[in-house]
């Protein structure tokens, strides 16, 4: 059973997307992902994120760009963890998506990543339901050390090489 929502407004969102679910593929979290729009369809939004929990969802990721409604309203409508991901935009760059994610009003909170930043809401998602799963976290802490490893891989490259080959090599 799913255990993440993953929503988008629209397919253009699905590169970014793509992101988060590659993360919950990673740590072995079940997803659900789907283009929902709470402007052009109210009513089957409103059916999904009212009955998302009875499903099993326990977070909803969910993408949007310009007026960036629809994390807020999942929020609204969904009594357990969003987490909104401002999509880039072209007239303003994704500054209006993350203003209009983040700026919620008071008792209606979305956790909100950086501008286009799926894979961290992916991780984000991963943290929240390791609170009461210890494989889970076990995963976490295994990519961590697989982060701190890559970074220390690369800095002894660079040692080795120098400046100027590393970039030729990248």
């Amino acid at each position: 059973m799913a255990k993440v929502g993953i929503l988008m407004g629209s397919d253009s969102d699905l590169p970014v997307m793509q992101k988060a679910a590659q993360m919950l593929e990673k740590f072995g979290v079940e997803y659900e992902m789907t283009i929902i729009s709470a402007h052009r369809m109210p009513d089957v939004f409103v059916d999904y994120a009212t009955k998302a929990e009875e499903r099993g969802i326990q977070v909803i990721i969910a993408g949007a760009g310009g007026a960036a409604h629809l994390p807020g309203m999942c929020a609204a409508l969904f009594d357990l963890p969003v987490i909104g991901i401002p999509i880039h935009t072209k007239s303003v760059g994704g500054v209006d998506s993350l203003y209009s994610i983040v700026q919620m009003p008071s008792g209606i909170p979305v956790a909100t990543v950086a501008i286009d930043g799926a894979a961290n809401a992916g991780i984000l998602a991963a943290k929240i339901l390791s609170v009461s799963d210890m494989e889970l976290r076990k995963k976490l802490k295994e990519y961590k050390v697989e982060m701190k490893d890559g970074v220390t891989a690369k800095a002894e490259k660079l040692d080795q090489l120098g400046y100027a080959e590393y970039i030729r090599q990248m």
